[in-house]
């Protein structure tokens, strides 16, 4: 899940956070304007299925690594765990495609809780494969400081939990953390630069193998344009620590560039309505991943 930015409205973000006070639960809650008889509207948080459509190329000798790759990672790795002793040359090139549906209720304008489950399709030499739910997933994201309008940047957590399914040899369980600190350089926070980190821990069910840390830092910027389109730039540096199965090396360890770029439409309240995603990474050979975001609402505010 890629971090999404708070409002550019101050005023909006204010009378948000007053209305959630009154712990008024989404879906069929309203409230009345007290200045004046109109019609009624809804105040609970934003629920919607945050539809993400994924397709990726990954290099031989390597693993679905990159920004939040959390469903195809667990997916891949589950696969060559379960697989590699099938795999006496090592790991081969493949291709995977991912539904995301994670189900994702903007709290507040600082914290949205998610989870949900992932399928997959994977080619890798003998044609796709058939298209199984491999995942789910849990998740929390907050803004544990806002900038509004200072001078200190906002601090942005995101915390993932994905386990592979089925429950089972090789099944895996991965820890993707991501801290990222975001500067605005206008008060309505439509242009400014971005820094973060992503730090990845995975474990395998297998007593053979075993998938070092993968970590990410990178820096980069966004603009939004007055036509509420947004782009979003992050270019960074992945270190991964290798894969390692039956005393088998099945991927090196590796440090080499990363590329992300973001197209999205947002409507006035920095809602997301519809987003594009375009990922290069070196590992060392170019993985390339393009992602379709089509959020589906329920409530949104």
């Amino acid at each position: 899940m890629p971090l999404r930015r708070q409002s550019r409205h101050p005023a909006l973000r204010a009378a948000a956070a007053g209305l959630l006070c009154l712990a008024i639960p989404a879906g069929g809650a309203f409230a009345a304007d007290d200045e004046e008889d109109g019609p009624t509207r809804p105040t609970g948080p934003n629920i919607y299925l945050d539809l993400r459509t994924i397709y990726a190329t990954i290099p031989a000798g390597t693993l679905a690594l990159g920004f939040g790759n959390s469903s195809l990672s667990a997916a891949f790795e589950a696969l060559v765990a379960r697989r590699g002793t099938t795999l006496p040359n090592g790991l081969p090139a493949a291709k995977s495609m991912a539904i995301d549906l994670p189900l994702t209720v903007d709290v507040s304008d600082r914290v949205s809780l998610y989870g949900g489950v992932s399928g997959t399709t994977t080619d890798i030499g003998a044609g796709w494969s058939s298209f199984e739910i491999t995942s789910w997933n849990i998740g929390v994201q907050a803004d544990l400081y806002q900038q509004n309008g200072g001078k200190i940047p906002t601090i942005t957590l995101q915390s993932t939990l994905t386990q592979s399914v089925p429950n089972e040899q090789g099944m895996t369980n991965s820890f993707n953390n991501i801290v990222e600190f975001g500067y605005a350089l206008d008060e309505d926070e439509t242009r400014g630069w971005l820094a973060g980190l992503q730090y990845t821990t995975t474990t395998i069910a297998s007593p053979f193998a075993a998938i070092r840390p993968n970590t990410i830092l990178y820096a980069g910027g966004y603009y939004q344009w007055p036509s509420n389109w947004k782009f979003t730039g992050r270019l960074g540096m992945q270190s991964f620590g290798g894969a390692q199965l039956a005393g088998r090396t099945l991927a090196k360890s590796f440090t080499q560039p990363i590329l992300r770029l973001d197209l999205d439409r947002m409507d006035d309240n920095d809602n997301r309505l519809f987003g594009i995603t375009a990922q290069i990474a070196w590992m060392p050979k170019p993985s390339y991943q393009v992602t379709l975001r089509t959020p589906l609402y329920a409530v949104r505010n």
